[in-house]
């Protein structure tokens, strides 16, 4: 997929200056979906030209016009006909995995330390998703919400994000307990081995 329908779907949320579009994405968006300001503001000037989005220029007394960008009616037809086909696999490409796939052999404690950065990186983003979430029910009961909201697409997807940093968060918990116990081992290895020796 390319990130064309990324932004087609952050419009969904109403007119947005490319500012606005790339506060989404790092705050909604990138749990699936990552993109820099660069690339948001490329993806911007293609949908503009070839229909899928208005953009109209708002004056600003002391600071820069800014552009204003909507989906138009055939953006969303797009949209919508892109949102009932089929998606592709996911593909997972996790640099992290490669170094613990390689660690045997390699420093325990850096493999930990790296096992405890991505752990405190889930932590943060859970805490970014649960004030989302706030935001998103707006005092409203979840059910609530769920039954009764305009858009309930953002709250969805929010979810998923939730759930893969919980779940990163048991990994590794769980691989820093096999850690601590084959250190152990291996002590405990070692001070027989020397006893005897």
């Amino acid at each position: 997929m390319s990130l064309k329908y990324a932004v087609l779907a952050a419009l969904l949320e109403g007119e947005s200056s490319g500012y606005d579009l790339a506060k989404i994405f790092d705050v909604s968006v990138s749990n699936f979906w990552s993109a820099t300001p660069q690339q948001l503001y490329r993806e911007l000037e293609r949908l503009a030209a070839d229909g899928l989005i208005d953009a109209r220029v708002v004056q600003q007394e002391r600071r820069p016009n800014k552009r204003m960008f909507t989906l138009t009616d055939t953006g969303l037809r797009d949209l919508h006909a892109f949102a009932a086909e089929p998606p592709r696999p996911i593909a997972i490409r996790d640099e992290l995995m490669v170094k613990v796939q390689a660690m045997d052999g390699a420093d325990p404690a850096a493999t930990r330390a790296l096992i405890e950065e991505r752990m405190e990186w889930s932590r943060g983003k859970l805490a970014r998703y649960e004030r989302l979430r706030l935001h998103l029910l707006g005092g409203r009961e979840e059910e609530t919400y769920l039954r009764e909201a305009e858009r309930v697409g953002p709250y969805l997807t929010l979810m998923a994000g939730r759930s893969l940093e919980e779940s990163n968060l048991r990994w590794g918990e769980r691989v820093l307990e096999i850690l601590d116990r084959r250190c152990e081992y291996a002590a405990k290895g070692a001070t027989t081995g020397d006893s005897h020796g």
